[in-house]
């Protein structure tokens, strides 16, 4: 089996800790499991923290610093890591999201921020913030457009998105930007960049009624699981919970139509929209 994967400390503060953090935990005898007790997480949250997955926060570099003897390293070096452009309660599943190798992701209500065009983002941000001013606005889909960078990779991460029929016939900027942005989709599919999938309404209940459900896979890493809901976010990172998690997905995947009839469902929706604008 590989070992973790070496890190560039000067690439970045986060990969600098993470760096520092394994080295001086193996300088002193001690297992991920060992380190982690003290401060009440997982092995695999110290191992996330190690490869750079996780994000460190003040509080755990003050304890780092206490049993490590790091005379202030991790209090001084996290600062660098506190500001981000992402909000709060996303922050750190974006800086996840952006090392992970395999993404696979439920929307229930939205197109997911990775696969959304600038029309669509627009549209979503104006809503979520009716009175900011337009320059804010413009930040903030700038940051998202941003992210879907990551799609210029052709491989990596692999995206396999579940869509709820919801995100196909909800009119988000009108119908020009909906056609627009299930083009878009409709079009990585077609380079075989995405998997994507439609559950319909004729599925009924399923086990993701509760919102939005994102799972990350990591080269050197634990998996994470990632649950959205309306301004808060919660990375999960227990084994137990995220394979329960996983299991969630593949059942959303087995009720899902094809990725054929997927992709030809997208493209009709897509269609009618277009009518609509002619």
């Amino acid at each position: 089996m590989p070992g973790p994967r070496k890190l560039d400390p000067s690439s970045s503060p986060r990969a600098l800790l993470g760096a520092e953090l394994r080295h001086r935990r193996e300088k002193a005898g001690l297992s991920q499991t060992d380190l982690g007790a003290p401060l009440f997480v997982s092995g695999s949250f110290i191992g996330q923290l190690e490869s750079g997955v996780r994000r460190m926060q003040m509080d755990q570099a003050e304890k780092f610093d206490e049993f490590l003897g790091a005379d202030g390293f991790f209090v001084r070096n996290c600062a660098a890591l506190q500001k981000s452009k992402y909000p709060e309660h996303f922050a750190e599943a974006a800086e996840a999201e952006a090392r992970a190798e395999a993404i696979r992701e439920y929307a229930p209500q939205l197109i997911p921020g990775l696969l959304q065009t600038e029309a669509y983002a627009r549209a979503v941000f104006r809503e979520y913030q009716p009175t900011a001013v337009e320059s804010a606005i413009d930040e903030l889909v700038a940051t998202r457009l941003e992210r879907a960078q990551l799609l210029v990779d052709p491989t990596v991460p692999l995206l396999w998105v579940v869509l709820d029929e919801a995100v196909l016939r909800r009119r988000v900027g009108g119908p020009e930007a909906m056609a627009e942005a299930l083009r878009h989709i409709a079009g990585l599919v077609r380079q075989h960049r995405i998997i994507a999938q439609v559950l319909p309404f004729s599925e009924g209940a399923h086990m993701a009624l509760g919102g939005a459900l994102k799972l990350m896979a990591f080269p050197d890493a634990p998996p994470l699981a990632y649950l959205q809901g309306l301004g808060t976010g919660q990375l999960q990172d227990d084994p137990s919970t995220v394979r329960q998690y996983e299991l969630t997905y593949d059942l959303l995947v087995a009720g899902a139509v094809s990725p054929a009839a997927s992709l030809a469902l997208i493209e009709s929706v897509a269609e009618g929209y277009d009518h609509e604008v002619e």
